[in-house]
């Protein structure tokens, strides 16, 4: 059977030869469950390097994170024949998942901690795992990630799983133990999809309240044992240590490592980004000791680790002692650019306040940032150092009100960005909403003790939409087009060769727009609320675009109560979405 299921896939090399160049070909070949497993091929690192156009074998598709497609057959001529093909229910829960694709097999991690591996050509149930957490709610995570035979699996009691990609039957399970002062498990969690590294498993943890901060963790691929372990704050006596004024460990709290990673195989570096503390008040006022900073190191961070060792080769703060909770820890994707003269490799993310900064990707040197332009908390940039000149009036305190623009859950929030290397254009899901910062309120963050209110953005009061699609020219150094929407975007928004740009919003529906002015060129409406990552693969010669609706998770909680509160202040309407949650998929006829 695996001879002739080799066969047919090395036949099905016309098949997608077409599709990338546009073609619409045959569909495919009716397989029985088993069949479909057995034609799984192991996934190779030359596979996770440069995967089939077919394929999305990981979050953001590449390990460069750019959350781009060259699949071209679904294009801006005839997405407006896109049609729904086929949807599986699924249970309601905390999620906001990337479906993996791999050989024609969907595997998606769903609430509460299952693993489901679908026919991704119609739907059909291939297996299905499920995680029973020890004394623990199931958590938000992001998605799976695949290697060999295994897929690897997050779980909500801070478990890395991995299972037989072929029967879903368990190989190994590691439980990732806590560093002290660290005792209580609750306050830790995992959210990203693991990142494979050659032959290690690279998984963030979350501290949002946990003594001594987050951590990354290398684990065996072949075993699970833990190999290495980095700390994103700093202890007391290593270097940058002395940037948390003075307090012990046991109050350092934060540095959380809860979006996704990447990896530069010439430079063997992996990217990741480190999230704010909540115990901001710690950091409000200088100890003046000698030698004592309020930065807060690694918070806001971008890290360049060794993957085979976990060493910090170099460092950025984006934002030094953050007393707003505007993370700078969303994906850093890797990009080449022409700086002075010459072909420069660059690593770049997009922070919650909607700046881009870009740095050089072997050194952390700061090159230059974009800013879309919704924010008032930052005055300045320098442009040798990438330094911000905060706004003094937008700094948190009881006695003086203030509006921060944007809120705490960000202009840009967890949903990926989508970079075309090609044109070099950078989209951005972005929301326009803003926070008071007082007395009163919700008291999220312990900066002097100021608490949080809605509030809503001046654009969004002066034209009635709260959401936009911006496109920043990563190579010009500047702001291209944009398309503002009365609804904010819920998902990521993914970029294809057949020059489309998908976005979910909680309107609820999908949406398609041309990649060159932003133009809206097709649209769905969707039973639930869209909260995953968007992506498009191919089956049997046939392109697919497929997203998750209807679960739940902050993002879009948030989104979906201030969008409700906004159009009701403005006499309009907002219709609950009525629809379970589900996996859609849409294609051509």
């Amino acid at each position: 059977m695996r001879a002739q299921l080799r066969t047919c896939f090395v036949a099905a090399g016309l098949a997608l030869a077409l599709l990338t160049a546009g073609c619409v070909v045959g569909g495919p070949q009716l397989l029985t469950p088993q069949q479909k497993l057995d034609g799984l091929r192991a996934v190779t690192p030359a596979m996770l390097s440069d995967p089939a156009p077919s394929d999305w074998l990981q979050w953001g598709r590449t390990q460069d994170g750019h959350n781009f497609s060259p699949l071209r057959q679904i294009n801006r001529n005839n997405v407006a024949d896109l049609r729904p093909a086929w949807s599986v229910p699924l249970a309601h829960g905390l999620s906001m998942p990337t479906p993996i694709v791999h050989d024609g097999v969907m595997f998606l991690q769903t609430s509460p901690d299952t693993v489901l591996a679908l026919d991704a050509s119609n739907g059909s149930l291939l297996w299905r795992f499920a995680h029973v957490p020890a004394g623990v709610d199931s958590t938000m995570k992001m998605g799976l990630s695949l290697s060999g035979d295994k897929v690897l699996v997050p779980t909500s009691d801070l478990h890395v799983i991995a299972l037989d990609a072929h029967t879903g039957e368990k190989v190994w399970d590691h439980e990732i133990a806590l560093s002290p002062p660290a005792k209580n498990r609750a306050r830790f969690g995992l959210r990203s999809a693991p990142q494979i590294v050659g032959d290690k498993v690279l998984q963030g943890v979350t501290a949002s309240n946990g003594p001594g901060g987050g951590f990354i963790v290398g684990l065996d691929l072949a075993s699970g044992r833990e190999l290495w372990r980095f700390h994103t704050i700093p202890r007391p006596g290593e270097p940058g240590g002395e940037t948390w004024n003075g307090v012990e460990l046991e109050k350092r709290t934060g540095g959380s490592v809860w979006h996704q990673g990447t990896y530069d195989p010439d430079l063997n570096l992996v990217y990741y980004g480190v999230a704010p503390t909540y115990d901001t008040g710690l950091l409000r006022q200088s100890s003046n000791v000698d030698g004592m900073t309020t930065d807060a190191l690694y918070t806001n961070s971008t890290l360049a680790l060794d993957p085979d060792t976990g060493r910090l080769v170099w460092q950025y703060q984006h934002m030094a002692n953050d007393q707003w909770d505007l993370d700078w820890v969303f994906e850093r994707q890797i990009a080449r650019i022409m700086w002075n003269g010459r072909s420069r490799k660059v690593v770049m993310n997009v922070g919650k306040m909607g700046i881009l900064d870009v740095l050089d990707a072997a050194t952390g040197a700061y090159l230059f940032s974009l800013d879309a332009g919704t924010q008032n908390v930052i005055e300045a940039i320098d442009p040798v150092s990438g330094a911000k000149t905060i706004n003094p009036l937008r700094l948190p305190d009881p006695a003086r009100p203030t509006v921060v623009c944007p809120g705490p859950s960000g202009a840009r929030s967890w949903p990926p960005t989508s970079f075309s290397a090609k044109a070099g254009v950078l989209f951005v899901p972005i929301t326009e909403w803003c926070m008071g910062m007082s007395k009163d309120g919700y008291a999220l963050l312990s900066a002097a003790g100021a608490g949080l209110t809605a509030a809503d953005h001046p654009d969004a009061v002066a034209d009635g939409k709260m959401g936009r699609l911006q496109a920043m020219d990563i190579f010009g150094r500047k702001l291209s087009w944009r398309h503002d929407l009365e609804a904010p975007i819920s998902t990521s928004v993914l970029a294809t060769e057949g020059g489309i740009v998908f976005a979910g919003d909680i309107a609820p529906s999908l949406k398609a727009f041309d990649d060159r002015d932003g133009k809206l060129i097709w649209q769905a409406s969707l039973d639930g609320l869209p909260t995953s990552s968007i992506i498009t693969y191919a089956v049997g010669g046939r392109q697919y675009v497929a997203l998750v609706e209807g679960m739940s998770n902050n993002h879009v909680s948030d989104l979906r109560r201030r969008f409700a509160a906004f159009r009701k202040s403005r006499g309009g309407e907002v219709v609950p979405a009525p629809g379970g949650a589900a996996v859609r998929v849409f294609g051509l006829p």
